[in-house]
């Protein structure tokens, strides 16, 4: 066999599009630098310092003081489904806040936990009232309480203030999927009282997927080291495993990987050292915008892709008042080809909006601003291009008046 001639496909070299969409948007150039940076052995001083960092990092971050702050190695999914295997038991009841595509998720990794599953539900487009989820939880007697803060499928935000304390009185753990909005909204993690917070990079943090931030509660810490149970090839005498029940995913295992992050050190995985770099990377520039500036901008550039939108005559989805910052859902024109208009944003002005999922599909698009992107020029020039695409298209609309609509907002946020 002949070898293969390594210019066959090519140098990687993609075209710089502007990623408008729910995610993942443009990394930060710091961050693509600090990926480029040499490796390092695991257990190197150097690397574990690393870790250390993040860890003290991200505590702000998640808004919280919890000593089980890291990283999950994986996408964000690694993280939501390291959390549930490792704290939802076989036959536990768990309430699922369930408000669209990523509460269904939830409930798709439960049920192959083995959970009972009970849900709270609000249509796409709504949030799920604190007093229907206080309702439920005393109805149903949940040993966790799972929800998504910000979900891209509907591009709304589920208010979070007060559900630690209900989630506490009765007794019941609470989960929170904070991967579209850990960095560009507040996430209080301890005002809150979550257990479990977990993120990704690819959003408002402005990195590449592939690490999945996450904080455990010393609360639930405890609950996870129960079932602690080391795989034979790597036990210790100073790591006793739990009475509880073995957690069944050997990488997800949070015991074992928050005993990696400790000072034990347990050899469980290789960390992703690149994405480490990257997380870190994330984490600083998070930090030294400073995170209420951090957020505003996140508002501001919302704010503005959708006055933006109205302006040019597209009716906006959802309810305002719990809208996502950095996502806006807008209906797709009576008429227009969805596709045709998406491929013209892209191949004319390499730009690219999203599209939805289940209900929504070919209903809506999702206009993003967030992280690296979350720029009043690149809202700016999204607006400018789309509004070119559907004249183009055939719509009719008010010429020249989205962006003047949009820096109005901007400076109105």
């Amino acid at each position: 066999m002949q070898p293969l001639d390594p210019t066959y496909f090519g140098d990687i070299d993609p075209p710089q599009r502007l990623l408008m969409g729910p995610g993942p948007v443009n990394a930060h150039p710091r961050v693509l630098r600090a990926m480029a940076a040499d490796l390092l052995g695991q257990f190197d001083p150097e690397m574990t310092g690393f870790m250390n960092q993040v860890m003290a990092l991200y505590r702000p971050v998640f808004g919280t003081q919890n000593q089980w702050t890291m990283l999950i190695d994986g996408t964000a999914r690694a993280a939501i489904e390291a959390s549930l295997v490792s704290l939802v038991e076989p036959g536990d009841t768990v309430l699922v806040v369930n408000f669209g595509r990523f509460g269904l998720l939830l409930t798709e990794i439960l049920n192959r936990l083995g959970a009972k599953i009970e849900t709270v539900s609000a249509p796409w487009g709504e949030v799920v009232p604190l007093e229907a989820i206080a309702e439920a939880i005393e109805r149903v007697g949940p040993k966790v309480v799972a929800t998504v803060h910000g979900d891209t499928s509907t591009t709304m935000a589920q208010p979070l203030e007060g559900l630690g304390a209900l989630c506490q009185a009765a007794g019941a753990y609470l989960y929170v999927d904070a991967c579209a909005t850990l960095g560009g909204m507040e996430i209080a993690a301890d005002r809150w009282g979550v257990d479990i917070v977990t993120g990704g990079l690819q959003k408002c943090l402005g990195g590449p997927s592939g690490s999945g931030p996450i904080t455990v509660s010393d609360r639930a810490a405890t609950r996870i080291f129960a079932r602690r149970h080391v795989e034979q090839g790597i036990r210790r005498a100073d790591i006793v495993d739990g009475a509880g029940p073995r957690i069944p995913s050997n990488y997800f295992d949070l015991a074992m990987i928050m005993d990696y992050w400790s000072d034990k050190r347990l050899n469980h995985h290789t960390e992703a050292t690149s994405m480490l770099y990257a997380a870190r990377e994330c984490a600083r520039v998070a930090l030294g915008e400073g995170l209420d500036a951090r957020f505003a901008r996140h508002r501001k550039a919302g704010a503005a892709m959708t006055a933006g939108a109205r302006a040019l005559g597209l009716t906006v989805y959802g309810d305002d008042a719990y809208r996502m910052t950095n996502v806006t859902g807008v209906y797709i024109p009576e008429g227009i080809d969805s596709e045709a208009v998406r491929t013209m944003m892209r191949e004319h002005f390499e730009i690219e909006i999203g599209t939805a999922f289940g209900p929504l599909q070919g209903k809506i698009w999702r206009l993003g601003a967030m992280g690296y992107n979350a720029m009043k020029h690149k809202v700016l020039l999204t607006l400018g291009a789309l509004e070119a695409c559907l004249k183009a298209q055939g719509f009719s609309l008010p010429l020249g008046e989205a962006v003047p609509a949009a820096l109005a907002a901007w400076e109105a946020a």
